[in-house]
């Protein structure tokens, strides 16, 4: 019988409680392999739902405001603009920086919003037809997106869903907005649609979608003058060298900045949501530690008399290190096994239905979000084999420093 032959039948006698005098050893493998069950479904749950939030969250947030803005230096942080203007040919170099997907002018401009009951603080966004529609048909609650390829200013505007209730206003009501300035102007627009992104505070209880050319009007602008220019990046997309080539083309006289420079308080937000994860995991696999040490510690000891006799006859400690070993990574493998399948069809089933919902004012989303990879499965459970693989240190230790004769002679 071969080394490997020898090392699964002592294993497997371990793990069956064959031959040993105790009762305890079955119930203490079974609370080990639950431990471990328990500690992988909480890793791989807490991961997809944190990567999920934030892939979510940032998903909507440069959905709304793009990946990254060019504007003109402003010394002031008021929705107040100097126009700005990028030629064909600098559009067409950045548009051809290998991670750039999409370019759209825009601007900016503070309003006061205003129905025969209620007066709001509003930032209207104007657009022209190279606007890209596709986040917002997905947010679309009511109506439609304004059509902006006719050659005369639209007084058609795309409102939130909180701002319309605060109003009280629908699809095709209209209301008056005052614009403060010098020359002090009033507009008559009209809601052609309303939008939910779930980013109530920083963007669904401010901002409103018109024509660019109604604000270009507003601010005595030529037509060639906008705001500035939003800039939407690949899906992974590398954010420093393509910031440094989006700088680059844009040129040092224009104000380049990442969505995480523009709203660093969401992002931070993310960031630390990160850091609860990477606690838990850590907390987790020190309980997974333990845990394993504990369960190879009991049944070192209910062993003790049959490690004794395995040493009379010859087995040396690497051998019996190796046996216990054998039946760690069963429990590692076994609690592994299972917690992936009970992991897993928790998450597939929280995306196919949202069965578990959240307060979309509080989280900006309305129910909890799944990021599910493979290769994230497969880093948690080798960082769960990986630990297993260190606790055995220590038991192999213990094991080296029980003396046949002693065990036998108190026997």
């Amino acid at each position: 019988m071969s080394s490997y032959q020898l090392i699964s039948f002592y294993a497997k006698r371990l793990i069956r409680s064959e031959g040993i005098q105790s009762a305890t050893t079955k119930p203490v493998i079974r609370i080990a392999v639950i431990g471990i069950i328990l500690g992988i479904v909480a890793m791989l749950i807490s991961v997809m739902v944190v990567t999920g939030f934030r892939n979510e969250i940032t998903r909507k947030v440069t959905g709304f405001v793009a990946d990254f803005r060019i504007s003109a230096f402003n010394n002031n942080d008021s929705f107040e603009e100097a126009p700005v203007k990028l030629d064909e040919q600098s559009l067409q170099e950045i548009k051809s920086i290998p991670d750039i997907r999409h370019i759209q002018p825009f601007i900016l401009k503070a309003g006061l919003l205003k129905t025969k009951e209620e007066i709001q603080g509003v930032v209207l966004k104007g657009i022209d037809e190279q606007f890209d529609r596709t986040f917002f048909k997905e947010k679309l609650v009511d109506g439609s997106i304004p059509k902006l390829d006719d050659s005369t200013s639209n007084t058609a505007v795309l409102l939130s869903q909180n701002l319309a209730n605060k109003l009280k206003l629908k699809t095709g009501d209209s209301f008056l907005v005052f614009f403060i300035q010098e020359d002090r102007k009033v507009r008559k627009l009209k809601v052609e649609g309303i939008y939910n992104t779930g980013l109530s505070e920083e963007f669904d209880n401010l901002y409103l979608l018109c024509d660019i050319r109604l604000l270009q009007q507003v601010n005595n602008w030529k037509n060639n003058e906008v705001g500035g220019y939003e800039v939407f990046a690949k899906e992974g997309y590398d954010e420093a060298s393509t910031y440094d080539a989006l700088y680059q083309k844009a040129g040092y006289k224009l104000n380049t900045k990442s969505t995480k420079e523009l709203y660093p308080q969401l992002f931070n937000w993310l960031e630390l949501q990160n850091l609860n994860v990477i606690v838990i995991i850590g907390l987790i696999c020190l309980v997974a530690g333990i845990t394993m040490i504990s369960t190879l510690l009991v049944l070192i000891m209910e062993n003790t008399k049959e490690i004794g006799i395995l040493k009379s006859i010859g087995a040396n400690d690497k051998f019996i290190g190796r046996v216990f070993g054998s039946v760690a990574f069963y429990i590692l493998l076994k609690g592994l096994f299972i917690g992936n399948i009970i992991a897993c069809s928790l998450a597939v089933l929280q995306m196919k239905t949202g069965i578990v919902t959240l307060p979309e004012a509080d989280y900006y989303l309305s129910q909890v979000p799944i990021n599910f990879t493979i290769s994230g499965i497969f880093l948690i459970n080798g960082v769960v084999l990986l630990t297993g693989v260190l606790v055995m240190i220590i038991p192999a230790k213990i094991i080296s420093g029980i003396h046949p004769i002693k065990v036998l002679r108190f026997d």
